[in-house]
C-alpha cells in the first residue's frame, strides 16, 4: 500500500487562528538563525475539523518558521523541544514540516491509545517516507495479519534456547575486541564509535555466522553502508538526486541487499546457529517459511536495530558510570561474585544492577525517541478529531522525562526502577524504550543480554572516567541520539 499524502490546504480550515510566539532561548548557541527562530510568531490554525454533530475537539498546528519548519528545533533539540511542545499545546498537536507533517501525541495516555491500536486504526506505513526505501520489509514496518505471520516465525531466533546459545558467542567477541582493541588512559579515546564498531563484530558473528575480524567486506563496506542508511531518514531532500543522502541512503540499501542474497544458498545449506541460518530455516505451524527476499529484508533490519540501538544504550551507561562512580562500583562488586569465567544466560540473569543501571540509560537517553504511524480511517485520540491519512508520531521518550511520573527526572537514580519506589509502573507507557502493543521489540532481551555482557567485561578490565570534570555530551538528534563528539571516556586498567 502507497503511503498517503496528507494535502495542508485542505485542513487550513481557520489561517491565524491565534499567535503562537516562542520561549526566548530555546535554542541556545544558534546566533542569527536562534533570533530568528525567537522573534518569529507562528500563525497557529486548525488543521482538522471533526464532523459536524460530533463531540471531538480539533487539532490545533502550526507550520513554524518557513521552509524549515520545526526541523533545526528538533535535530538540535529533540526530546528537550517536544516536551516543551507538550507543556505549551497538550497531547494532541500538528506541526506541518518540509520533511513529514504530522500530529504529536504527546504523553502516556496518547502514547498508549497509538501503541495499543485496539481498533487498528493505525498503520505503520508512516515509516515508509522516513525510512521505507532502506528498510523496506522489516518487521517494523509492517502491518497486522502479515507482521504478525512474520513475527511468529522470527521468534524462533528469539527463544531462551537461541539466546543462551547466542551468550557465548557475545562473550567471546567482546573479551577479545575489549584486550586487544581498545585504549588505555587515552582521554581522547572516543567510545561512541569504538563500541559500535564493536557491536558490529557481535551481530557479524551472532547474526552472519562469521568471527570478529574475518569478514573483511561487512567489516568495511556493509558497516559504511549500515550508517549510511540509518542516517538517511533525516534527509532533507527526501527524493534519490545523486549525491545527496537520500539517494546514497538507497544505493547502501542495494549494497546490503547483494551482500544478504549471496550468502542466503550456503545459509540454507547449513546448520549453524548463527541468526541468519535460523532465519532461513525458520517456519510457523504450518509449515511456511521465509522467502529469500524477506529473509534479506529481515537481515538488513535486525542488523541495523540490533547493533545501533545497543550502541546508543552502552554509550549512555558508559557516560552515566564515568560521572557516577559510586553506581560503577556497585556494577563492579555485583560482577565480582560471577568472576572473570565464560558467561552463560543464567549468570547473566543475576547482574540485577545491570538491569536498573540499562533501564536509567534507556530512560535518560532513548535510542529510539519517537515512532510512526498512519490513520488508516477517521479516528479520534483522546477526544481530537483524526482524519484518515494522517501521520501520528509518539514521542515516549518525554513520558521518561514528567517530573509527574519520576522523581527528579533529569538526576541519574537507577533505583527508581527498584522496589518499592518502581516509578516505572505509574503508568502503563511510563516506560516505553522498546514501543509497546504488537510491535514491541522482538529483540529486546537478546540487547539486554548483549549489553550486559559487554559491560561487565569492560568493567572488570577497566574505569570509566570523564575526559574532563563537569563534562557532559551533547547530541544530534537527527534519527537515533548520537554524541557530536564521539563520547569521549577514559579507560583506566584496574590491573
Amino acid at each position: 500500500m502507497a503511503p498517503a499524502t496528507i494535502s495542508t490546504p485542505r485542513y487550513l480550515l481557520d489561517q491565524a487562528k491565534r499567535k503562537l510566539t516562542p520561549t526566548p532561548n530555546t535554542i541556545p548557541g544558534m546566533g542569527a538563525v536562534d533570533k530568528r527562530l525567537q522573534e518569529k510568531e507562528w500563525d497557529q490554525f486548525v488543521f482538522a475539523e471533526p464532523p459536524a454533530g460530533s463531540d471531538l475537539k480539533p487539532i490545533m498546528g502550526d507550520s513554524g518558521v518557513p521552509i524549515i519548519g520545526h526541523m533545526i528545533e528538533i535535530f538540535r533539540r529533540g526530546p528537550d523541544y517536544i516536551l516543551e511542545r507538550y507543556r505549551r499545546e497538550g497531547p494532541v498537536y500538528y506541526a506541518e514540516s518540509p520533511a513529514l507533517s504530522s500530529v504529536l501525541a504527546l504523553g502516556p495516555d496518547a502514547t498508549q491509545a497509538v501503541f495499543s491500536n485496539r481498533n487498528k486504526d493505525y498503520s505503520q506505513r508512516a515509516w515508509d517516507p522516513v525510512i521505507g526505501p532502506f528498510f523496506e520489509g522489516g518487521l517494523m514496518l509492517l502491518d497486522f495479519e502479515e507482521h504478525m505471520f512474520h513475527r511468529r516465525i522470527m521468534q524462533e531466533a528469539f527463544t531462551r534456547t537461541r539466546l543462551a546459545g547466542y551468550v557465548p558467542h557475545v562473550d567471546s567477541v567482546a573479551t577479545k575486541v575489549l584486550a586487544n582493541d581498545w585504549v588505555a588512559n587515552d582521554p581522547r579515546f572516543l567510545f561512541f564509535p569504538s563500541i559500535k564498531e564493536l557491536t558490529l563484530d557481535i551481530a557479524s558473528e551472532v547474526f552472519m555466522g562469521h568471527p570478529a575480524g574475518t569478514d573483511k567486506e561487512l567489516v568495511t563496506t556493509v558497516n559504511h553502508a549500515f550508517t549510511t542508511t540509518t542516517r538517511a531518514g533525516n534527509a532533507i531532500v527526501r527524493k534519490p538526486v545523486p549525491p545527496l543522502k537520500w539517494w546514497r541512503g538507497i544505493q547502501a540499501r542495494k549494497t546490503l541487499e547483494n551482500y544478504f542474497l549471496s550468502r542466503i544458498d550456503e545459509k540454507r545449506r547449513s546448520e549453524s546457529t548463527d541468526m541468519f541460518s535460523v532465519l532461513c530455516h525458520s517456519a510457523d505451524e504450518d509449515g511456511q517459511t521465509f522467502t529469500d527476499a524477506q529473509i534479506v529484508s529481515h537481515m538488513i533490519f535486525l542488523m541495523m536495530a540490533a547493533h545501533d540501538t545497543s550502541t546508543s544504550t552502552m554509550t549512555t551507561m558508559a557516560y552515566h558510570l564515568a560521572a557516577n562512580p559510586e553506581w560503577q562500583d556497585r556494577l563492579r562488586e555485583e560482577s565480582e561474585r560471577i568472576g572473570d569465567g565464560p558467561l552463560d544466560i543464567d549468570s547473566l540473569d543475576k547482574l540485577e544492577n545491570y538491569d536498573l543501571v540499562i533501564n536509567e540509560s534507556l530512560r535518560m537517553m532513548t535510542p529510539l525517541p519517537f515512532n510512526f504511524r498512519q490513520a488508516i480511517r477517521d479516528t479520534d485520540l483522546l477526544g481530537y478529531f483524526i482524519p484518515a491519512g494522517t501521520n501520528v508520531v509518539t514521542w515516549p521518550s518525554i513520558n521518561h522525562r514528567l517530573p509527574e511520573l519520576w522523581t527528579d527526572p533529569e538526576k541519574f537514580d537507577p533505583e527508581r526502577f527498584a522496589e518499592p519506589r518502581s516509578e516505572h509502573k505509574k503508568h502503563r507507557y511510563a516506560f516505553a524504550p522498546f514501543g509497546g502493543g504488537a510491535h514491541k521489540c522482538i529483540g529486546m532481551v537478546f540487547g539486554q543480554l548483549e549489553i550486559k555482557t559487554v559491560m561487565h567485561r569492560l568493567l572488570r578490565q577497566y574505569r570509566l572516567e570523564l575526559p574532563r570534570p563537569g563534562y557532559q555530551p551533547r547530541y544530534d538528534y537527527g534519527g537515533m541520539p548520537v554524541p557530536i563528539d564521539g563520547m569521549p571516556i577514559v579507560l583506566r586498567p584496574l590491573r
